[in-house]
């Protein structure tokens, strides 16, 4: 056993030998990759795994993996057997709701470049002759989907990576990682000790055992899933090909099959969940089996059995063979644990990830620590996404176990979680909930999203209803409550965004050296500006106020921010990063009469001219101790109040009562949306990512290179240099009527050119509006497009920017 490694890998399966093989292309030379299993039939999912890859996907992260597991393991083989058998996938629908679902989901290959088609019941018949043709509506066709012998595809991997130097060990067992001032500095295995500042957990199943040797939790829970396969079919005698037909899904009830020869395998999703805890998991030689298959229960697959003969009725006289229950991780939000750990350095985690994936993820991750940044966004499965809540054992067991139940069930980009809620509650909840609030949920926070005390406002004004996905989580309350704010004043709940503190002699140059804009700034300035990553990447866009010589307030995206401004702490203490949101609530109060409000509760004189724009201060409003920051992120007059939480519920009082003979509301994020896409504001994480440049985004005016050295700089500038790769556009639609959400697809005659972020009814403006980001030639204004929803294409026209009050008067009134 070797007494040092660079990198040592914990794991043989699928994800750990991209990982090893993928380094070992960078340069890396001393990985050791372990595993307490046999190589390469290791006892994991992968051993087990039936290999389906399909390739669309919701995410855009999620597809791009799997995009590049086709290529991968289409270039892969062991001994002479090719890895990857490209024989196309079908997802029938056999209900209109699964068909429309099915058009949206071409749609989605469509932004993602994958090619794909929709298919009549006859033509799905002609490519699985099995199928009954009677009980499907039609189905969806990718021709480059297929099947991944993962097994196979783990030896070429490894063969790669040993041919570079990498060293595997099979049957030898972690039992320890030594941790030393916050950083990994060694393994303990059965076979001995390894030195090593950098371990990369792809246990998978047994990651959360291996994260506690460390000290740190590892949200995902193993679930047993049920896969068998039939005896030899009359239809397919004489089938000496692994696979001819198409792999297939048919999701109204939670299935799966694909060919294996003579005989056909099964996948059901649709049982009863079957958590195991990775302490329960057996080792190997302790089971005959692999440690991953659990025993068959043939009473939780007779439902799916049903299901699969009325859909493949020559699957009836061929029976049932045999049966697994095998084991996959599941995390609490369905997708996979990647990246370093925020609480210990030099642990990375490549976890719940599925073969369809494994490639793509050994990709990123090598990149991410070869580089220092992947070379796609990977915000939806960092491993520091979860807050505290999220992590807890309560939370996992119940949002994976919905994770599990949710599979191939449709869900609206809006949907929020069912429970457990309420988690996070803002001070003003209570007085929320009296107004009729409808509440949608992000980050465990309950956040309104119009008010049911608001219903009586809508008459009178005319509102455009979308369709019914479109209008799944709306109501014409959300177009009433963005004209009051527009006209008069509203509340607006900005409890939940992430607020960290940032104190100490070193913090003005430790914001310098993360920030792109000038926050050497006198105390009282309030300036946006944006966090890079090392290739010049938007990771962040954050808020900065100047509350004192030492002491800044930033207003953040999430507990990633907080991660990475941790992470680049300067030694020796002279910097204090902490976050505030807890202790903390904010009322955004903003509309033309934003100042007669506020100023009628405050003895501070709030007027243009002593309290500008972008400024700001503390103040009192009534007896409420404030920090008031003057800015808006809807495009009116106002301010957001920062407030203790245990002053919150006073604060709101005080405002809602100065605020009644004024005609103020409460107002929700449904206006929020709308309010903010009409002048132009960005979303990051929807609109923009790590993907793109300050530039490219139209953020450049949040960069000053001149400033000096920031993270990213250098990049930026060379990026600059080269010109931009595509543009954030806005876009409305020709008929206003027409409302998308985000992530269809934008045509320009019949080529897919882009793809939507960000969606709204603009009711000042009187438009659709949708961001979409394009190539630059097409992102000028003027040019028509069409943009793709459910099937059919809408014309739109690239506009300019903001479309609400471009020359900012009333912000700065």
């Amino acid at each position: 056993m070797e007494a040092r490694a660079d990198v040592v890998i914990v794991g043989a399966g699928i994800v750990g030998c991209a990982v090893a093989e993928h380094l070992t292309r960078m340069g890396w030379r001393d990985v050791v990759v372990l595993d307490q299993g046999p190589l390469f039939t290791t006892g994991g999912s992968t051993s087990h795994a039936p290999g389906l890859v399909f390739q669309t996907n919701p995410s855009k992260t999620m597809s791009a993996f799997a995009c590049y597991g086709v290529r991968r393991y289409g270039s892969l083989r062991s001994e002479g057997r090719p890895c990857f058998r490209q024989v196309g996938s079908i997802e029938v629908a056999a209900t209109p709701a699964r068909w429309r679902d099915l058009e949206r989901k071409h749609g989605l290959a469509s932004s993602w470049g994958i090619p794909s088609a929709l298919l009549t019941a006859r033509e799905c018949v002609e490519k699985v002759p099995l199928l009954d043709g009677g009980r499907i509506l039609g189905g969806y066709y990718v021709p480059s989907d297929g099947i991944a012998r993962a097994v196979w595809a783990c030896e070429a991997l490894s063969r790669e990576a040993r041919s570079r130097g990498a060293v595997f060990h099979g049957e030898t067992e972690v039992t320890g990682i030594d941790v030393e001032g916050g950083r990994v500095r060694s393994v303990e295995t059965s076979a001995g000790r390894i030195e090593t500042g950098l371990v990369v957990s792809c246990a998978g199943m047994w990651g959360p055992r291996l994260g506690r040797m460390a000290g740190v939790s590892i949200p995902l829970v193993p679930m047993q899933h049920q896969y068998a396969r039939t005896g030899p079919l009359a239809e397919l005698a004489g089938e000496t090909e692994e696979a001819v037909h198409p792999i297939l899904r048919h999701q109204d009830a939670s299935m799966y099959f694909r060919q294996v020869g003579e005989r056909y395998g099964v996948g059901s999703y649709g049982h009863r969940t079957m958590p195991v805890s990775p302490e329960d998991i057996p080792r190997h030689g302790e089971v005959a089996g692999m440690p991953s298959v659990m025993p068959f229960t043939p009473e939780d697959f007779e439902g799916a059995w049903r299901d699969a003969v009325e859909l493949l009725p020559a699957l009836g006289d061929a029976g049932i063979e045999e049966g697994i229950n095998g084991l996959f991780s599941f995390t609490p939000d369905g997708l996979p644990l990647l990246g370093e750990t925020r609480e210990v350095g030099g642990l990375w985690v490549a976890e719940a990830v599925w073969v369809t994936h494994g490639p793509g993820v050994g990709r990123v991750v090598a990149e991410w620590i070869a580089r220092g940044v992947p070379s796609i966004d990977l915000r939806e499965c960092d491993v520091n996404r979860f807050e505290a809540f999220a992590r807890s054992p309560a939370y996992v067991r119940v949002r994976s176990d919905r994770a599990f139940r949710e599979v191939y069930d449709i869900i609206h980009p809006q949907q929020p979680i069912e429970r457990p809620r309420p988690l996070r509650t803002s001070p003003f909840y209570a007085r929320q909930g009296e107004l009729g609030a409808y509440f949608l949920e992000a980050s465990g926070w309950e956040r309104p999203q119009w008010f049911g005390a608001n219903e009586r406002l809508v008459e009178g004004r005319d509102i455009p209803h979308p369709d019914d996905w479109a209008g799944r989580y709306w109501s014409p309350i959300v177009g009433a409550e963005h004209g009051v704010t527009r006209e008069r004043v509203a509340l607006y709940d900005m409890t939940p965004l992430k607020k960290v503190e940032v104190t100490g002699p070193g913090a003005l140059a430790f914001l310098q050296g993360l920030n792109t804009n000038e926050l050497d700034k006198p105390v009282g300035t309030v300036t946006y500006t944006l966090m890079l990553d090392e290739e010049a990447g938007v990771r962040s866009d954050v808020t900065v106020a100047r509350l004192g010589e030492e002491h800044f307030q930033v207003g953040c995206n999430g507990v990633r921010d907080l991660a990475w401004m941790e992470g680049h702490l300067p030694k020796g203490g002279t910097v204090r990063v902490r976050d505030i949101t807890a202790g903390t609530c904010c009322v955004g109060v903003w509309g033309p009469m934003a100042r007669e409000l506020v100023q009628s509760l405050s003895e501070d004189d709030l007027s243009n001219e002593s309290f500008g724009f972008f400024r700001a201060r503390g103040i009192h409003v009534g007896e409420v101790p404030v920090v008031a920051l003057r800015l808006s992120y809807v495009g009116e007059l106002g301010w957001e109040l920062y407030a203790s939480a245990d002053m919150g519920l006073r604060l709101w009082d005080l405002l809602w009562r100065a605020g009644r003979p004024l005609g103020a509301i409460a107002a929700g994020r449904g206006a929020f949306n709308g309010l903010r896409l009409e002048k132009g504001y960005r979303m990051w994480g929807t609109d923009v990512t790590s993907e793109h440049d300050p530039y490219e985004a139209g953020l450049g005016f949040a960069v000053k290179p001149e400033k000096g050295e920031f993270v990213g700089r250098e990049a930026l500038e060379r990026r600059r240099a080269e010109g931009p790769r595509r543009k954030l556009a806005c876009l409305v639609l020709e008929d206003p009527r027409v409302m998308v959400l985000g992530n269809e697809p934008v045509f320009s005659g019949d080529a897919a050119v882009g793809y939507v972020t960000s969606a709204a009814y603009g009711h000042t403006v009187g438009q659709s509006i949708a961001y979409a980001w394009l190539p630059p030639e097409l992102a000028e204004e003027g040019t028509w497009l069409d943009i793709g929803y459910f099937g059919e294409r809408y014309a739109a026209t690239v506009a300019d920017e903001p479309l609400f009050d471009p020359a900012m008067k009333r912000m700065r009134s």
